[in-house]
């Protein structure tokens, strides 16, 4: 572990901000490394590795998060991913939806299920869930289920009644958030419009050979089955800190407790276990971690003579982006005021919905939201920048936002900024 204390110079936001755009792959995106550019599915399900989860909560909007970072792709790419059984979508942390691999998903759960499950308990009390009724809904997913079978949300809904469990009232919602911490169930594969259906997790995607392995580590009645003393929960947690700091880096171990919801104690032991495979730097007093490969003079550094097929900074990259929603380029940490100005923070979520809006951003920096609507072979996007873009940056979200048609295989139909023209490059 190398250790630095020659903080950022005069520009540390931008360089920080550089950083996290590498780290994230988004510029330069990536993947080409050990991944085939034909294999669509392949390089989205990279790219679900390299972040270990992305915020999910709108469908849409996370299947661009995927295909961003994996120039060249497809919607097709990510719903192919889907339906493999190589990325899936569940409540790994915060009760919010993500996309990730089946085995970090199992990772993730493995440390933070049991808590999550505490927390809800006087929720699950309320609506009259209880073990008795959560048992039924177990035996319902599995008997349903098994064998291959999967469910929408509706047909779900409809099983449950079936059986005398009545699921409005959110009742519905908080069974199929239980059975997927508990590592049940979890979205996998889209029907023929699109949508995503319930699956048995083990099933759809047995556990491979990673450090949870097929003994699931959660009881079905929230008690972890790994205990806070066992060899296996400090190497999870180191797993789970590293890959972290390596999608987002540079980070905070703060940033990380606020991400996973990790208690300070048990990401300190996470730390402790990834520290050789991390490189720290004290910038105005604070320890950021970066990954070894992605840290200033690692080997991601510099293009180190690789082709395309194997190095993902060995071509540039254009320095405007149209990210969708709910990113983690800015939802991934809890400070973005040095990719976000405070004062245009509620542009981002007007009137603080909770509802993030796709974002543009120039050189780092967010400097502007974008609407898109998709009808008759077309994709109409309207630009709502904070302030006046240059011919300049309309130009270079035009490239950004033609990749996004692409992406959807339509059209894209570029309507006039809100705002007037003449304003100095964004």
């Amino acid at each position: 572990m190398a250790k630095r204390s020659a903080g950022w110079s005069a520009g540390a936001a931008r360089e920080l901000l550089r950083r996290r755009l590498a780290a994230q792959w988004i510029d330069p995106p990536g993947p080409t490394v050990q991944v085939s550019p034909q294999d669509g599915a392949a390089r989205i399900t990279a790219v679900a590795e390299r972040m270990l989860a992305l915020q999910a909560q709108d469908y849409g909007q996370a299947v661009w998060a995927l295909g961003l970072r994996a120039p060249g792709s497809t919607r097709g790419d990510v719903e192919a991913a889907l339906d493999a059984g190589s990325v899936v979508r569940s409540w790994p942390m915060r009760g919010t939806l993500h996309v990730s691999t089946p085995d970090d998903l199992r990772l993730m759960l493995s440390i933070t299920a049991a808590r999550t499950i505490r927390s809800i308990l006087p929720r699950y009390r309320q609506l009259g869930l209880d073990d008795d009724v959560l048992a039924r809904t177990r035996a319902i997913a599995t008997t349903e289920l098994g064998g291959g079978g999967r469910a929408s949300r509706d047909e779900f809904f409809a099983l449950l009644v079936a059986a005398g469990i009545e699921p409005g009232g959110q009742r519905g919602t908080h069974v199929i958030g239980r059975l997927a911490h508990e590592g049940l169930l979890c979205w996998g594969p889209t029907d023929d419009g699109g949508r995503q259906q319930l699956v048995l997790l083990d099933e759809w995607a047995p556990p491979g050979a990673g450090i949870v392995d097929t003994a699931w580590p959660l009881a079905t009645d929230g008690t972890p089955q790994i205990g806070n003393d066992d060899p296996r929960r400090s190497e999870a947690l180191g797993a789970f800190v590293r890959r972290y700091v390596a999608g987002r880096g540079p980070v905070t171990l703060k940033d990380f407790c606020w991400w996973s919801k990790v208690t300070v104690a048990e990401a300190k032991r996470g730390l402790d276990q990834a520290r050789d495979r991390l490189t720290s730097e004290v910038l105005d007093g604070t320890e950021y971690w970066t990954a070894d490969d992605e840290a200033p003079g690692g080997e991601n550094d510099e293009n180190d003579g690789n082709d395309d097929s194997t190095s993902t900074t060995s071509r540039p990259a254009p320095p405007f982006h149209a990210l969708p929603g709910f990113d983690e380029f800015l939802l991934g940490y809890p400070d973005r005021s040095p990719a976000l100005p405070p004062e245009f923070a509620e542009r981002i979520v007007p009137g603080g919905n909770g509802v993030f809006l796709p974002m543009l951003v120039a050189h780092g920096k967010v400097v502007g939201t974008w609407r898109r609507r998709v009808a008759s072979g077309a994709v109409s996007v309207t630009l709502d920048p904070f302030e006046p873009l240059s011919a300049a940056a309309r130009a270079g979200f035009a490239r950004a936002l033609k990749r996004y048609a692409d992406f959807l295989g339509l059209t894209l139909v570029l309507g006039e900024p809100r705002l007037e023209k003449g304003a100095p490059d964004a």
